[in-house]
């Protein structure tokens, strides 16, 4: 069963659910298209199993570690941190998440509505999380919640894409530690204006590819 379901999340995310058919799994998993029918019965039942597994690595694992955690800002860098570090240990779990959205978005029945609840449980985790940042002064409070998280999904989401897209050209370690950092600073709050007299210290350059060479 598991050979199964692996063969099916690289397919699905490879050519997508809908180029892909029971001889594919069966065949990449080593046997036969009579086992997927033993197991799941169909090829949505695949697919409704690997979200299963997706909604508690990427949605109820998540939130689960974070919940604990006293501070908004606390809790969105571990977010933050678990959802980057998810690239590197899912990359293809948050892939098919992402990837089936869009492939099923115009689409009605169970896996539209299981897709649609995970990323509705999303939504509502991260606009609490923010609500409460702002009204603690942690985080910036000139952009709506609603506006806000939507930024803080797209750029997870987009993310991922493209990782996947240039993923010859890409380091997986090195994109999630700017996912942290770009979002991060888009959202804490700015630190309080310095007080008369007080000269504020220039923001370091970022350092390009090739000035590290030259180092």
């Amino acid at each position: 069963m598991d050979l199964l379901l692996q063969a099916a999340l690289r397919l699905f995310v490879s050519q997508g659910y809908s180029s892909s058919n029971l001889e594919q799994i069966s065949g990449a998993a080593g046997m036969t298209k009579g086992a997927v029918y033993f197991y799941f019965g169909s090829k949505e039942s695949v697919l409704l199993e690997l979200l299963r597994g997706v909604k508690r690595i990427v949605v109820d694992d998540a939130i689960a570690q974070v919940e604990a955690m006293d501070r908004p800002a606390e809790r969105l860098v571990a977010y933050i941190h678990y959802q980057a570090n998810l690239g590197i240990t899912h990359r293809d779990e948050v892939l098919l998440l992402i990837l089936m959205s869009l492939e099923f978005k115009e689409r009605d029945g169970e896996v539209s509505d299981f897709i649609r609840e995970l990323y509705r449980r999303q939504r509502e985790f991260i606009d609490q999380l923010i609500a409460e940042g702002q009204g603690a002064g942690e985080f910036r409070s000139d952009v709506p919640v609603r506006e806000m998280a939507a930024i803080v999904l797209a750029i997870n989401d987009g993310t991922f894409l493209e990782w996947f897209r240039r993923s010859d050209h890409l380091s997986g370690v090195d994109l999630t530690r700017a996912l942290r950092t770009t979002i991060l600073q888009g959202i804490l709050a700015p630190p309080p204006a310095a007080g008369p007299g007080t000269v504020a210290k220039p923001a370091r350059p970022a350092r390009t590819t090739a000035s590290k060479r030259k180092g």
